[in-house]
């Protein structure tokens, strides 16, 4: 889905070739890449180094792993300088409990924010949320207003989104303008109800 757009702005074919081979074979898949918050080849030309991105996504990778675990992919993790975002909605009480205690227990993470809800099944439909597809197009569709944006460095910005209508937005700014840019465009979206900033702004 975001190939084609990373490809395009991929700058630094050794860096991203360090970053391959640090991860795990596991995690080099091209469904464990998918899971990824950001791919490879975004972060590889990120302004951090190539051990502080590899410490994201052996986080990302141990989350991943829980998701396996539990049985679930209803759950989405973005993260940046081990800042992990993690959003969803579990219908089932013990997949949620085992998920979350599994997630806080994972070393190396600075700061969780935790955004996953339990929820019965029939107060779900009752409420009648955006469902797991509708999510992601309102995920996508943010990212691309970011990459749109001149002034937006979005290769330092993460998007979530939930079956609320809420929109996440976690990563570093490189201005104060630059970070009201991007909240601007973050929430420019008919089906964003909430906007949640996770956004540092340092140079």
């Amino acid at each position: 889905m975001q190939w084609a757009c990373e490809i395009r702005r991929f700058a630094q074919p050794a860096s991203l070739f360090l970053l391959l081979v640090s991860l795990p074979a596991a995690a080099q898949s091209p469904a464990d890449i998918l899971l990824f918050p950001k791919t490879l080849v975004d972060r590889a030309i990120e302004a951090r180094s190539v051990a502080d991105i590899a410490k994201d996504n052996d986080i990302v990778i141990k989350v991943n792993a829980l998701m396996g675990k539990h049985g679930t992919i209803k759950a989405s993790t973005r993260i940046y300088e081990q800042r992990l975002l993690v959003t969803g909605l579990f219908d089932d009480k013990a997949t949620y409990d085992g998920f979350e205690k599994g997630v806080r227990a994972i070393a190396g993470v600075k700061k969780l924010y935790w955004h996953v809800i339990y929820m019965p099944k029939a107060e779900q439909e009752r409420r009648k949320l955006l469902d797991w597809s509708d999510v992601l197009v309102l995920e996508t569709k943010a990212e691309g207003r970011l990459i749109g944006t001149s002034g937006v460095a979005d290769v330092n910005f993460r998007v979530a989104g939930d079956a609320f209508g809420t929109l996440y937005l976690l990563g570093r700014a490189r201005s104060k303008a630059g970070h009201a840019m991007a909240k601007d465009r973050a929430r420019d979206g008919g089906k964003v109800k909430k906007l949640v900033d996770y956004v540092e702004v340092r140079p």
